[in-house]
C-alpha cells in the first residue's frame, strides 16, 4: 500500500502563527482590479519611515526590524540631526549612538550593526549606499527585506520587500499565498501587473497596517473586500468602497 503524501503545510506568518488559507487564489482580473483601486486611493505611496537621503533610509529600515516605524522615527529625529552620514556614525561609535536608540527593540545589537555598517560603507563604497543587492546584503544588519526596501524606495527599483503585513495580506486575500516570505515575494513578482510593481510594496504594507489588520481586519472599510477570498471576513455593514489615506509627517 502506497504511503499517504503529507498534507500541504499552511503558511506561517513571521513569528510562527499559522495563517488560514483563502478559499482560492485571486484571478488575474481580480489582481488587476485590486491594484487599480489601491492606486486610485493612494497614487503616490511611500514609506512612513522619515528620511532625506538613501543612507538615512538604510539606517532607518535596519532599525525597523521587529520595531514600529513610530519608534524608529522618534529615535532618528534625534539621531540624524547629530549624525546622518557613515563618517559621523562611525565617529560616534557604539557607545555614542546607543543613547539615541535606547527606546528601540534590540537596541544594543542594532547599535553595533549600524556602526559596523557605517565602517563598511566607508571602507568598501566610499561612504555611499551601494545600488546592488549583493553589496547591500553584505552590510551588517542588512537582510533581503531591508535591501529590497532601499532599492525600491531610494533608487526606484521594482523590488518587493515582504514584511509581516504584506505576508498576511498576500495569504489572507489569495493574492499570493506562500508558506514563507520568499515564496510570497517570488509569487508577487509574477502576479502583480508590471504597471503597479513600483509601488506594490507600499500599497500592500499600508493596506495591511491600517485595514487588513492581524487581529481584526477592518473588512467593512476595505476597498477590495469583494475581490478578497478570505473566508472569515469581519462582519459589518459595508459603506461605499473607500479608504482613508493617513496623513504622513513630511521628511525633514
Amino acid at each position: 500500500m502506497a504511503p499517504k503524501s503529507a498534507p500541504a503545510r499552511a503558511p506561517r506568518k513571521p513569528g510562527g502563527a499559522t495563517l488560514r488559507r483563502p478559499s482560492r487564489r485571486m484571478s488575474p482580473a481580480e489582481i488587476q482590479a485590486l491594484f487599480e483601486r489601491l492606486s486610485e486611493a493612494n497614487p503616490a505611496p511611500t514609506t512612513e519611515l522619515e528620511f532625506s537621503t538613501p543612507y538615512e533610509l538604510l539606517v532607518a529600515v535596519a532599525l525597523s526590524a521587529q520595531a514600529t516605524d513610530v519608534s524608529v522615527n522618534k529615535a532618528t529625529r534625534r539621531l540624524f540631526p547629530a549624525a546622518n552620514t557613515p563618517a559621523a556614525i562611525a565617529k560616534l561609535g557604539v557607545d555614542g549612538i546607543a543613547p539615541y536608540l535606547a527606546t528601540i527593540n534590540f537596541n544594543k545589537t542594532k547599535a553595533k550593526n549600524v556602526v559596523a555598517m557605517a565602517n563598511q560603507l566607508l571602507q568598501l563604497h566610499g561612504g555611499k549606499v551601494p545600488l546592488d543587492r549583493d553589496s547591500l546584503e553584505a552590510l551588517a544588519g542588512v537582510g533581503r527585506k531591508t535591501a529590497n526596501v532601499v532599492l525600491n524606495t531610494a533608487f526606484g527599483e521594482t523590488t518587493l520587500a515582504v514584511d509581516t503585513h504584506i505576508f498576511r495580506v498576500s495569504n489572507r486575500t489569495g493574492l499570493a499565498p506562500g508558506a514563507d516570505v520568499r515564496k510570497v515575494e517570488d509569487t508577487l513578482l509574477k502576479v502583480v501587473p508590471a504597471a503597479y510593481l513600483r509601488h506594490a510594496h507600499h500599497w500592500l504594507l499600508l493596506h495591511g497596517r491600517y485595514v487588513c489588520k492581524a487581529r481584526t481586519p477592518d473588512c467593512p472599510r476595505c476597498i477590495v473586500r469583494d475581490l478578497c477570498h478570505y473566508r472569515d471576513k469581519t462582519p459589518g455593514e459595508a459603506p461605499p468602497l473607500e479608504v482613508a489615506v493617513k496623513a504622513r509627517r513630511p521628511a525633514r
